[in-house]
């Protein structure tokens, strides 16, 4: 797959067509791919009185469903680039000069 988890992508085919978002979660076994935002569904559910605590509440949620990792498209992150640079090189010191003009 050319996505993992927390890498900014762009949806090119779809319904969806040129929304931007983060994976949220890969399915490499499947090809797809859980966009934060994108593919919004809405899952029914009713109340349960199981669990530790009890009643479990119902109702409607809208939750992202999986896509095809063919309908997305990786983006430069610029968050990520911008930290890489950080950690490359140091800042150079600007060359300061003296009141005679030069430097030392």
């Amino acid at each position: 797959m050319h996505v993992k988890k927390g890498d900014l992508v762009q949806v090119i085919a779809g319904k969806d067509k040129g929304a931007k978002g983060r994976v949220i979660r890969a399915i490499p076994r499947e090809d797809r791919v859980v966009v934060e935002g994108v593919n919004l569904i809405k899952k029914h559910s009713k109340v349960t009185h199981q669990g530790p605590r009890g009643a479990k509440e119902g109702g409607v949620q809208t939750l992202e469903a999986p896509i095809h990792v063919s309908n997305v498209k990786k983006l430069k992150d610029e968050a990520k680039k911008d930290e890489a640079k950080k950690d490359d090189k140091p800042a150079k010191k600007a060359a300061e000069a003296d009141e005679s003009g030069e430097d030392n």
